[in-house]
């Protein structure tokens, strides 16, 4: 057993770079009441690197942490804490797609390290409940420096990395962030929607237009105000129906990017007819690079917005087109939750593992947003859109950095020319 939270007078602090930190230094030599079995210092720095090496002034060696009136340890089995961090992704090995978990820089095969865990992602999301457990075990092991099963380390730069869910059974997206739907409808002069805040409303999207990292090939009517959208995501591992917001984080296997590929003349032109998005959006939809479970997060948790039910979390949210950032947002921003969303989706409907459902675009996520703001200050204002070449690089803190490269294929078929 090992603390891995420890509260000094309510002044020890969380860091988000896998240390400890804490506003007063602690020194274990004045902490005398026995613990056992005994902590050492170096235990922590095993599992906490990144703490400042003054965080102790006890030598690397001394008896660390005991039960004390001004210490309160909060004590969790190491195997136990190290199991729940989960790291999925999928890549491709002889044309055909695999399961990994991602310890480091290095995946694992999931039936290399255990033939009774599926090989695939589809699977296992249908088997999450009977799997997920094993898989947790072999991460802990692998985490202990131990070899297992006929795994061997996969450099992760060294393959083809696919979506984390390439095959999801659907795919819907929110619309979750007040911010950015505010400064959608200011910037056409029009006033913010009442309904935004009654409900969470979503849309279908191409679940068979899904890709992870790599190129984005887009066609000629593309190219005419094409758009990123940085999101998150979240995929279900569970079947449910008619879930209320309380229980929904529940049915959650895990978190990604995404980005909602848009082309904004299509998605305008159609929406005209109060229909759509159609054209405009089911050309690509980006998520990726891995999925993270959301024990990966707990440390991030805050607290919903007043009146809402579900977990939110503080993840920062960035998005840079050729190595310049253009947008900046926080998925703790989330007016609707995950959970909430999905109560939505799961009302009179079934929701199934492996269907995915996008939080809506972060304020400032996009350049639709961006563009409108930056005319409305100033009428010189020069617009930004996707071209051939543009490298998409989104990050959000604890689920990776997911890139693209926009490509154009090798046509000049328009179905905007074909307006009556």
């Amino acid at each position: 057993m090992i603390p891995l939270f420890i509260e000094l007078q309510e002044q020890y602090i969380p860091a988000s770079d896998n240390s400890l930190c804490n506003i007063n230094r602690i020194n274990s030599h004045t902490i005398l009441n026995y613990l056992w079995p005994p902590i050492y210092t170096d235990d922590i720095y095993s599992h906490y690197p990144h703490t400042p090496t003054d965080f102790f002034t006890a030598s690397p060696t001394q008896k660390a942490f005991t039960y004390s009136d001004v210490i309160l340890p909060i004590f969790t089995d190491h195997t136990t804490r190290t199991n729940c961090i989960m790291k999925l992704v999928t890549y491709l090995r002889d044309e055909v797609d695999q399961l990994a978990i991602l310890v480091g820089d290095q995946l694992y095969n999931t039936q290399d390290l255990d033939p009774q865990l599926p090989g695939n992602m589809q699977h296992f999301l249908l088997m999450w409940e009977e799997v997920i457990g094993i898989a947790r075990e072999a991460e802990a092991q692998l985490k202990a420096g131990k070899t297992v099963g006929n795994a061997t380390p996969i450099p992760y730069q060294s393959v083809d990395i696919l979506a984390p869910v390439p095959f999801p059974t659907s795919c819907r997206d929110g619309y979750a962030f007040r911010q950015h739907v505010a400064a959608a409808r200011r910037n056409r002069r029009i006033e913010m929607i009442p309904e935004f805040d009654q409900y969470p409303i979503f849309y279908f999207t191409n679940h068979n237009a899904i890709q992870g990292p790599g190129d984005i090939y887009c066609m000629p009517d593309h190219f005419d105000k094409l758009d990123f959208e940085l999101e998150a995501a979240v995929v279900i591992c569970k079947p449910g129906r008619n879930i209320p917001a309380a229980e929904a984080d529940n049915y959650i296997a895990g978190f990604m990017i995404m980005n909602d590929m848009s082309a904004r003349t299509l998605q305008m032109e159609e929406m005209k007819l109060n229909l759509g998005p159609a054209k405009g959006k089911d050309f690509s939809t980006v998520i990726g690079p891995m999925l993270v479970t959301p024990d990966e997060l707990e440390h991030l948790l805050i607290p919903a917005r007043p009146g809402h039910t579900g977990k939110n979390y503080n993840l920062k949210m960035t998005c840079r087109v050729n190595g310049v950032q253009v947008s900046e947002g926080n998925m703790g921003d989330m007016d609707w939750t995950f959970a909430e969303i999905i109560e939505r989706c799961a009302y009179g409907a079934n929701i199934l593992p492996g269907d995915v459902i996008g939080s809506g675009t972060v304020g400032t996520g996009c350049f639709l947003e961006l563009n409108g703001t930056g005319k409305l200050n100033d009428p010189n204002y020069q617009e930004q859109w996707l071209k051939p070449g543009d490298v998409v690089e989104m990050t959000i803190d604890g689920l990776g950095t997911l890139t693209n490269t926009i490509v154009e294929e090798d046509s000049t078929f328009s179905i905007l020319q074909l307006k009556k």
